[in-house]
């Protein structure tokens, strides 16, 4: 096995590096047609999707070397164990990772792959994407970008929510339902009854659920976080089994209270008649609500595993997270960095909240690169409206990623509409990555807390104003 990625050298790719596999950084048709030959060839999507006729594509097909996406390699790999696939436009690699630790604190030894790094205490090795172990289930994130979890055939299946994204494939929301259904009427397998667990506290996935329930063989099962009384969770459960019920009975439920919330993460009250003699209280270490909603999707799928709820409620609480997801790369001067992938208007709302839940009474500034030029232009409203609800905001150089066209959009008119939407906060469009890290160096000051977002090398901003802070 050997790969090659024209990218280069990133976070992710040291784990692969230190298993021994061969990584060149460029993409080269000599890769397939030098010897021995390759038996098949795993590509991203992101590639075939906008570059069929690449070079190296073209000598795999010549030499009759199957091509397939690399998500099937992983599906081969889980042949034999019990799939549990995260889906979801928001939150996957933060469930996955979550649901991993807290199957391997629970002595279940799991097996995952997914779309963010696990720390090296939960793969046994390097900060990983992938975890190896010897028990019978196996955690995939199920992105749903052009297909890319049709490979999986999910036993279990968590959707965290579903909303427009990705709109160089999907037209609008609906198409992005019509891709999540789809893939659920393809899960089970084996004769399985599939298991869904979903979030129907989002709309989205509220009408998928709904779409699901009249004619789909699985079993539902649905969270939701509520802000209301102790007293009122009987009668919304019933509510709940009574709304979602599917063609095997009324729907299973888990409801989730926040009883209290600060900088140290979010204490959420449990209640479910299908899973718990008694309401049950979990530290949620994570901030933000849309994590105490994560927490739920992990709680509900760990209690349908087997998993007791004092096992449950250890492993949620002793979760530090994953990487690039409100991940704390440190502290200088005063000035507190954070890092994180948010990528979409409603993942840096959610984001930003959750850094004033973290670091109360501080300037917040969101400093962003976006990832892909028709993501920005066809949601340039929303992140204006979004980031301007920062108190003071920076825009790095669009990452190209796939983009045909670069001419749509720019970091420049982001800046521009974020501005007009909020006038008395500073905003600027610095340039590159570099140039946004070397220009916040001079704009922040100590009590503030720096937030980077995006895909792309936006990682390196935190790195390199940490670095300039250390120095000045």
């Amino acid at each position: 096995m050997d790969g090659c990625d024209a990218g280069g050298p990133s976070p992710y790719t040291a784990a692969i590096d230190a298993t021994g596999i061969g990584l060149a950084w460029e993409h080269d048709p000599a890769h397939v047609t030098g010897s021995p030959a390759p038996d098949r060839l795993a590509v991203t999507k992101a590639l075939t999707a906008i570059a069929p006729d690449h070079p190296e594509l073209v000598a795999a097909r010549t030499a009759g070397i199957p091509i397939e996406p690399w998500q099937q390699v992983i599906a081969d790999a889980a042949v034999g164990r019990t799939l549990v696939g995260v889906a979801g436009t928001h939150g996957k690699s933060t469930t996955a990772g979550w649901l991993v630790h807290v199957l391997a604190a629970a002595g279940m030894d799991p097996s995952a792959f997914v779309g963010a790094l696990l720390p090296g205490a939960l793969t046994g090795g390097l900060p990983s994407t992938a975890r190896r172990g010897g028990g019978p289930h196996f955690v995939v994130e199920a992105d749903e970008y052009a297909g890319n979890f049709d490979a999986y055939v999910p036993a279990y299946a968590i959707v965290t929510n579903a909303e427009w994204d990705h709109p160089d494939v999907f037209a609008d929301r609906a198409a992005v339902l019509d891709a999540l259904e789809g893939w659920l009427r393809r899960a089970g397998g084996d004769d399985r009854w599939p298991v869904l667990y979903a979030n129907v506290g989002d709309p989205g996935t509220a009408e998928l659920v709904h779409r699901l329930r009249r004619d789909w063989e699985g079993n539902v099962v649905v969270t939701r976080l509520v802000d209301a009384p102790a007293s009122a969770m009987a009668a919304l459960e019933d509510e709940l089994k009574r709304e979602f019920e599917d063609v095997n009975g009324p729907a299973g439920v888990l409801l989730g209270r926040i009883v209290h919330s600060g900088p140290a993460g979010t204490t959420l009250e449990l209640h479910s008649s299908t899973y718990l003699p008694a309401p049950a209280v979990v530290e949620v270490p994570l901030a933000g609500r849309h994590n105490a909603a994560n927490a739920l999707g992990v709680a509900v799928t760990a209690l349908g595993l087997g998993i007791p709820i004092g096992n449950l409620a250890s492993g949620i609480t002793s979760f530090a997270g994953v990487g690039r997801r409100l991940e704390r790369k440190g502290e200088v001067g005063g000035v507190l960095v954070f890092d994180d992938y948010g990528h979409h208007p409603t993942a840096i709302r959610a984001t930003l909240a959750a850094v004033r839940q973290l670091a109360p009474g501080r300037r917040i500034w969101a400093v962003y690169e976006p990832l892909t030029y028709h993501r920005t232009a066809a949601l340039l409203d929303d992140f204006a409206d979004a980031l301007a609800a920062a108190d003071a905001v920076a825009i790095a150089d669009i990452w190209v990623g796939r983009d045909p066209d670069t001419t749509i959009a720019s970091a420049a008119r982001v800046a521009e509409a974020v501005a007009a939407r909020n006038p008395s906060i500073p905003v600027a469009a610095p340039g590159s990555v570099e140039a946004t890290a070397a220009w916040l160096a001079h704009e922040v000051r100590s009590g503030d807390a720096v937030l980077v977002m995006g895909g792309g090398r936006s990682y390196r901003i935190g790195e390199l104003l940490l670095e300039a802070l250390a120095d000045r």
